[in-house]
């Protein structure tokens, strides 16, 4: 007989969580390995854009990052071609250079404790998104985990790579997990590399769908009460995790080599 029909909305997806911690499968991937995969992931995903973009996850020391080498692609990065560099970019651990334009990531890790992961990228609809110099809507179940989270900086500050820039887009991200920023590109933060590569992922995802519904008609906001509990429904640590652990699977099919 069942025990579940009369129970509320509220006891229901407390008992979804406690389900997700206890029995969802999860493979241990170091944050090298996280952070080669999630590269590979967003690759597939039309990330990719040249050399542009960069991703990076706070290394175990101090004011110490991971991120990938100037010169190489999304879909080149591995676990072993990572480098650790420190607050001015200087190589701890690698060959090769970071990506000048990463001195935003330093200033972004200064003011939020809390970040832990930053990926930026130039992707296809949100690059077309930026030229028209407004804010991302969210007004769709999927793209929830950004809804009231996505900051927009209109002024486009110039290349990242001045500590101008980077007090710049720090102070524009606030306490946001994303922004666009106009004319560029986006950026998204997370606690852990799994949420950031599952923001990342949806950021796109959110600027094809604005552009598509902004060439059919006016986009209907959704109601403020349930487009909370949908932010705060879908982007719960182990649904992240979840999440992570498709993208990275379905990375490793098509690149066996990332690590």
């Amino acid at each position: 007989m069942t025990s579940t029909m009369n129970l509320g909305k509220q006891e229901l997806m407390d008992s979804a969580q406690a389900s997700m911690r206890s029995k969802l499968a999860v493979q241990d991937w170091t944050d090298r390995e996280k952070l080669a995969l999630t590269c590979r992931a967003l690759y597939d995903e039309g990330h990719n854009s040249g050399l542009a973009g960069q991703i990076s996850a706070r290394g175990d020391a101090p004011a110490t990052f991971l991120t990938q080498r100037l010169g190489l692609g999304f879909d080149e990065i591995t676990s072993d071609n990572l480098l650790l560099v420190d607050e001015d970019l200087n190589v701890l651990e690698g060959d090769g250079m970071a990506n000048p334009a990463n001195r935003f990531h330093s200033w972004v890790y200064r003011a939020r404790p809390d970040v832990n992961c930053i990926i930026h990228t130039h992707p296809l609809h949100v690059a077309a998104l930026s030229m028209l110099e407004v804010p991302l809507v969210v007004s769709q179940m999927d793209i929830a985990p950004l809804y009231d989270d996505c900051a927009f900086l209109k002024d486009w500050p110039g290349v990242p790579v001045g500590n101008e820039e980077g007090e710049i887009i720090s102070a524009a991200l606030g306490d946001k997990r994303a922004i666009l920023l106009a004319h560029h590109g986006q950026l998204v933060v997370g606690a852990t590399i799994e949420e950031a590569c599952s923001l990342a992922h949806l950021i796109e995802r959110a600027a094809r769908l604005q552009l598509l519904a902004m060439s059919a008609g006016e986009i209907a906001p959704l109601p403020p009460r349930l487009a909370r509990e949908a932010h705060d429904w879908t982007l719960s640590p182990r649904r992240s995790v979840a999440n992570f652990q498709y993208y990275a699977r379905r990375a490793l099919r098509h690149h066996p080599d990332a690590i």
